[in-house]
């Protein structure tokens, strides 16, 4: 399809499209005769595709429709909605850009419409008298953010910290009194009612100006490394605190720092100078589903990746914490808590104990609260108490994970008056389609209504998102992004949403994980393997005999091995690779196939899906007779094994190979880069981000394997001539992991969104005031009433706590 020269991004679609129609009226005409020819109903871009097909016989008129300004209006339309005579589309030119337009069927009109009018067509089809019920709940989000600066190109999603400091720039430049909000900032700053940088003598920004001036020339007389201690009492004099820093050097840095943002601001200058002042101290981590545990927790109900991904996160926020506490010249002992609920059945996990210390952390810990007496299941959980009795006073910053973690943490927040981000991991609206619109049908089982609330309460309430890639907010050109399908949409019979949340909202930040590299290391570094797992792995990957952990032998252990390692559903694609392995000659006589998922025996699994996907991964090897060739290893929870796993596949000159349909993020995809194994993922979703394709590794697409196998094949064919060309990937994949996917990297990105926001709320405070009550509203008259539909067996109220005794909290510091 032509990229349509004809179209400018000035232009609408309601303007561009009725002289695209008349181009080719005839036709037109016909083809939207077949649209409304069936009656109501919801056409995907392949339906409009097909009847198109069907109406033009003539392949030269055909190409030309296609190739023109039409073709690309139809190829950008996600959906469309067919009430006869109209069909209204849902045309998305550019990730984030929706346009609505409605065409009358019989004189092929047009007109611009908006996402409210396009969502009633739909409703129309599904529910006609909530479509045509004109009280209907509208939620619009929109309209309280209108007077909010946002970003407006499609490549700068993602990027919010960078552009409110340019917003923060612009409005702290000028005149001295357009500063004061900073000061006044600055002087609110405590810890445990201690001032930190300034205090009250410095209440003006003249004044202030004027001691930096004066402080940073006394500074100059000391050597770099001067401590703190030196020179403490002759800054006190002036008005200043701790926080600066330990040395003469890095005190007379941040106090440049400010000077320079006081006279004339610079993005730039306002990240770095946020960077090193303290304002974390104590952070909350809320995650309260699954069984949060740091042993023999993986595979159980509701517990996955999430618990690995919080425990690194939280041993990179403390070390990095630390650092910056060390620089700032402080004593004190930072804070990190992961609240969960306690399982009284905690299936011999230490789920069931209420305090735990995260290992290899000195101040970090998991606060288990009940959900449950031994009777009976709150119908209100309330961690508040118990947060605020173990930190002795407010956290600085509340992180939630998931909808029901990233719920709790809007409420906590709200109720303490911090500030808050979110973090989704996966957003269950776009896991299944039309799930929206047909949410009754799906409700009993999901509990959709509830979540997709959460969801969008959550979203809004939050001072700043984080996302792993670009493609969970924005997706890609053809598909829409986890958040962006939360812009508008409609739960009939509920509300109907027609502005939800705003990709191009500062909020959103991409802050990639890293993988733990105590565990997972370069092959290359010898002394640091884990050879104490070497006979367990020969065993594992090369033993003949067939047993409850692995079926199936490597005849030619010469080989490299290709290596794949997700839960065994459809998504993740594993029976795909193994029927491309298994379909191509060239790539059987190059390799051996390594693959690492679920179960052999269907009768050990509950899921229906996963059952299916066993059954034709015995189909597969049967079919292509692949035995001697494939090893079918069972589910692996010992990462350290899988650690040196990867590295004894790199051993071999192996690769590892990410097959998804669709991958969020791919944490494998990181952990065998970690360890320089060369790695061919999926170009749907995060991979293709993590990967620069032909230099950090190669993409492959998951929906043609004939095109993929073959990529493999010859990928592995030229490593055999030139053992280079795979040493040149296995660097170039690590070294892009050090540039952009470690944990160090994020708890960097993370603490500085954290103190950035948190300033960034106090220029705001008027607009995030508003939009609190307008959430609070939906939370009170709309989901409070969800809830309550959902049956808790012997559910009780909490019973009041016991007043707890704590000391008294500190000042309040940010607080709206």
């Amino acid at each position: 399809m032509a990229s349509a020269p004809a179209f400018k991004r000035s232009d609408s679609i309601a303007d561009s499209m009725p002289e695209a129609l008349r181009q080719s009226r005839y036709h037109m005409k016909k083809c939207f005769a077949r649209f409304v020819g069936s009656g109501k109903r919801m056409m995907k871009l392949n339906h409009l595709m097909d009847e198109m097909e069907k109406t033009i016989d003539d392949k030269i008129e055909k190409h030309k429709v296609l190739e023109g300004l039409l073709g690309y209006i139809l190829c950008s339309t996600q959906e469309a909605a067919v009430v006869p005579p109209y069909i209204a589309f849902a045309v998305r030119p550019n990730p984030g850009f929706w346009e609505f337009v409605k065409v009358n069927s019989e004189d092929l009109a047009v007109e611009g419409i908006s996402s409210s009018e396009y969502l009633k067509f739909k409703e129309m089809i599904h529910d006609e008298n909530w479509g045509k019920d004109e009280y209907a709940l509208e939620l619009d989000f929109g309209a309280l953010d209108f007077s909010m600066p946002h970003m407006t190109l499609s490549s700068s999603i993602g990027k919010g910290l960078n552009f409110i400091t340019k917003v923060m720039s612009s409005k702290l430049g000028g005149d001295t009194e357009r500063a004061k909000p900073l000061l006044d900032y600055l002087l609110e700053l405590n810890h445990q009612g201690e001032n930190l940088m300034i205090n009250d003598t410095l209440n003006t920004v003249t004044k202030l100006q004027t001691a930096l001036i004066v402080a940073e020339v006394f500074l100059s007389a000391f050597s770099k490394d001067t401590p703190y201690q030196n020179f403490e009492q002759r800054l006190a004099e002036w008005g200043f605190e701790k926080g600066w820093g330990n040395t003469a050097e890095r005190v007379k840095d941040t106090m440049r720092s400010l000077s320079e943002i006081l006279q004339a601001p610079d993005p730039l200058n306002i990240e770095k100078f946020f960077s090193v002042i303290p304002t974390m101290f104590n952070i909350v981590i809320l995650s309260p589903h699954g069984y949060f545990g740091q042993a023999d927790v993986l595979g159980l109900p509701d517990t996955g990746g999430q618990v690995v991904y919080i425990l690194d996160q939280v041993r990179a926020l403390e070390e990095e914490l630390l650092n910056r506490i060390k620089n700032q010249g402080l004593s004190v002992k930072p804070q990190i808590l992961v609240v969960t609920r306690l399982i009284p059945d905690a299936r011999g996990t230490k789920c069931n104990q209420e305090l735990e210390m995260i290992q290899d952390t000195k101040h970090s810990h998991i606060l288990r609260v009940p959900f449950r007496t031994e009777n009976a299941v709150l119908r209100q959980w309330d961690a508040t108490a118990k947060i605020l009795d173990h930190m002795e006073g407010k956290p600085d910053l509340i992180i939630g994970n998931y909808s029901d973690g990233n719920m709790v943490a809007s409420l906590m927040a709200s109720k303490l008056g911090i500030t808050q981000g979110t973090i989704a991991h996966a957003l269950e609206k776009t896991k299944y389609e039309d799930s929206d619109i047909k949410w009754k049908e799906l409700d009993p089982k999901y509990h959709f209504s509830c979540q997709f609330t959460a969801d969008i309460i959550a979203m809004n309430a939050a001072d700043f998102i984080i996302t792993s890639t670009y493609q969970e907010i924005a997706g890609s050109k053809d598909r829409p992004g986890q958040y962006e399908s939360h812009a508008a949409f409609t739960l009939p019979g509920l509300y109907r949403v027609v502005s939800g949340i705003n990709v191009f909202d500062p909020k959103f930040n991409i802050a990639a994980p890293g993988a733990d590299q105590s565990v997972y290391f370069p092959h290359t570094q010898k002394q640091k393997r884990l050879t104490s797992f070497h006979p367990a792995i020969e065993e594992l990957l090369y033993s003949k005999e067939d047993n409850s952990e692995h079926i199936g032998f490597l005849e030619d252990r010469k080989k490299p091995i290709i290596f794949s390692m997700a839960r065994l559903d459809i998504v993740k694609n594993i029976t795909g690779l193994t029927e491309w392995y298994g379909k191509n000659r060239k790539l059987r006589n190059l390799t051996n196939l390594v693959v690492v998922a679920g179960f052999f025996d269907p009768s050990k699994s509950k899921d229906r899906e996963e059952i299916a996907e066993i059954k034709k991964m015995h189909a597969l090897i049967e079919k292509y007779q692949l035995k001697g060739q494939i090893r079918w290893i069972a589910a692996q929870n010992d990462r350290y094994r899988n650690g040196e796993l990867y590295r004894c596949i790199a051993d071999t000159k192996g690769a590892f190979v990410q097959p998804a349909r669709y991958e969020a993020f791919g944490l494998t995809v990181i952990e065998a880069m970690n360890c320089g194994l060369p790695t061919l993922a999926t170009n749907q979703g995060g991979p293709a981000e993590i990967i620069v394709d032909g230099v950090s590794g190669l993409h492959i697409d998951p929906y043609d394997g004939d095109y993929s196998s073959n990529k493999i094949a010859d990928f592995f064919d030229k490593c055999k001539n030139d053992v280079d060309i795979w040493n040149r990937m296995s660097t170039e994949g690590l070294r892009r992991i050090y540039e952009c996917y470690t944990w160090k990297i994020y708890a960097n990105k993370a603490l500085n969104m954290g103190s950035i926001y948190s300033f960034w709320r106090q220029l705001n405070k008027e607009q995030k005031l508003a939009k609190q009550r307008y959430l609070q509203m939906l939370y009170n008259l709309q989901f409070k009433n969800l809830v309550k539909n959902i049956s808790i067996p012997n559910e009780q109220t909490q019973e009041a706590e016991p007043k707890v005794a704590f000391k008294p909290l500190p000042t309040p510091r940010h607080v709206i």
